[in-house]
């Protein structure tokens, strides 16, 4: 079900239940602002989702209503996951839903890091 990213931030999405321990993951990254994990159906061969830990909807409610050290956090949380996963080179893709039309399906702010393979052109021609 697509996403509105302007709605208030659902306590039941799948990734607040992670974040309280009601279901495992398999933690690649963890501080106090951010936690990283395998993707249950992996994309790619390195498929990783990163989140905040903060209740954020989407990119743009994070980007607007976060703190400096969470922004700091994540951004830098991200780059440190794809250098240690060995994904610099030959390179790989970050990618963050938002809203409907950018194909949003849980209404908690995560990007998504594809590698380990050829990934093709960004979008479907």
């Amino acid at each position: 079900m697509p996403i509105d990213p302007t709605l208030p931030y659902d306590e039941g999405n799948i990734f607040a239940r992670i974040l309280r321990g009601e279901i495992p993951n398999k933690t690649v990254y963890e501080d106090e602002h951010v936690l990283a994990f395998h993707d249950i159906s992996p994309k790619a061969p390195t498929h990783v989702l990163v989140i905040p830990k903060g209740a954020y909807v989407s990119w743009d409610d994070f980007s607007s209503r976060a703190s400096d050290a969470e922004i700091g956090a994540y951004v830098r949380a991200i780059g440190l996951i794809a250098r240690e996963a060995g994904l610099v080179e030959p390179g790989y893709r970050l990618l963050a839903n938002v809203g409907e039309d950018g194909g949003q399906e849980v209404p908690h702010l995560h990007v998504h890091i594809f590698g380990g393979k050829p990934l093709g052109p960004m979008l479907a021609r």
